[in-house]
């Protein structure tokens, strides 16, 4: 990877995905492009220029201008965001994917990475250990337009022999960026109440499990498999998984160390939704071709997630 644009950069993953890539590669070789003002973490450690992910002749632009090599299309609007708008989510995680991929094909991109997410598995999927390969019959407009990508990845790289590769998220908790619409959002805002000393009213009831996974896990993952060995790699789009989480789990793990943080539960339409999806998932796969291990379990993540939002907070 020479020269990598990043979309999408400044939401929960980009942000962080870019300051990872501009450590290991170099700022001057990152161009991170949003529709929004860039964060600070964003400035610091990539060039940044805006960009629609909607609008194909800006991207063919800034992919020529910028003499692109690798694509991290991060750039989607997730799931319960999603339901609200759906309109909006078939454009951008759709129209925005089909641009991405053309652009990449006909200017010389080598190599495209697109997360896809446990949102493509519906009801009739397995619950524990999902596996890789499953009837993908999702129940939201982020699903939907999800298996769609995974099934345009898989076309593009075998019509055009584009590089093109992706991972299945489960819900990413965080403690640089704010979540960004997403059903599994309830996992970070309870850490971040917990250090506030607020009282949070959780929208998922509380023995619902769903698989989770730490951000710098997350970012890990997809780093590794972009710069995986492509003769090692089997398939387009692989499962990643680190916990079963519970927010019962998650609030049992903050009361570890803020005993007094408090957590009623009202559940919303949010939770139809996480009982569409897995609760486990059948990783192998990612572990075998490409060696995915996560290293932060829930204590850990606990540990880190509180510290690192504490020192935010006595910050200001």
């Amino acid at each position: 990877m020479k020269k990598i644009l990043v979309t999408g950069a400044c939401g929960q993953i980009g942000s962080e995905l870019v300051a990872e890539l501009g450590k290991r590669f170099g700022k001057k070789n990152v161009v991170s492009t949003d529709i929004q003002r860039a964060p600070s973490l964003v400035k610091e450690h990539s060039y940044f220029r805006y960009l629609n992910v909607l609008d194909l002749h800006m991207i063919a632009k800034t992919v020529v201008e910028e003499q692109i090599d690798t694509v991290f299309h991060m750039a989607a609007i997730l799931s319960a965001s999603g339901e609200k708008n759906i309109q909006l989510a078939y454009d951008v995680n759709l129209n925005g994917l089909m641009n991405i991929l053309n652009v990449s094909r006909l200017k010389g991109v080598k190599k495209v990475i697109v997360p896809s997410t446990i949102a493509v598995f519906g009801p009739d999927a397995p619950k524990e250990n999902t596996p890789n390969e499953t009837p993908l019959n999702p129940t939201t407009i982020y699903g939907v337009t999800k298996v769609a990508g995974e099934k345009f990845i898989q076309y593009y790289h075998d019509k055009f022999g584009l590089d093109i590769r992706s991972l299945r998220y489960p819900g990413i908790i965080s403690s640089e960026t704010l979540p960004g619409g997403g059903t599994t959002d309830y996992a970070v805002d309870m850490y971040l109440k917990s250090v506030k000393n607020e009282p949070y009213n959780c929208y998922i009831k509380p023995e619902t499990p769903l698989p989770f996974m730490y951000m710098p896990d997350a970012i890990s993952a997809i780093v590794n498999l972009a710069i995986a060995d492509p003769q090692k790699l089997k398939r387009r789009v692989y499962n990643v998984h680190a916990m079963r989480l519970s927010p019962n789990d998650i609030l049992s793990a903050i009361h570890q160390h803020v005993p007094e943080f408090r957590c009623q539960f009202e559940p919303d339409f949010r939770q139809n939704i996480a009982e569409s999806w897995p609760a486990s998932i059948d990783d192998r796969f990612a572990r075998e071709e490409w060696g995915w291990q996560p290293e932060f379990d829930l204590a850990g993540m606990t540990r880190d997630m509180l510290n690192k939002l504490l020192r935010k907070n006595q910050n200001g």
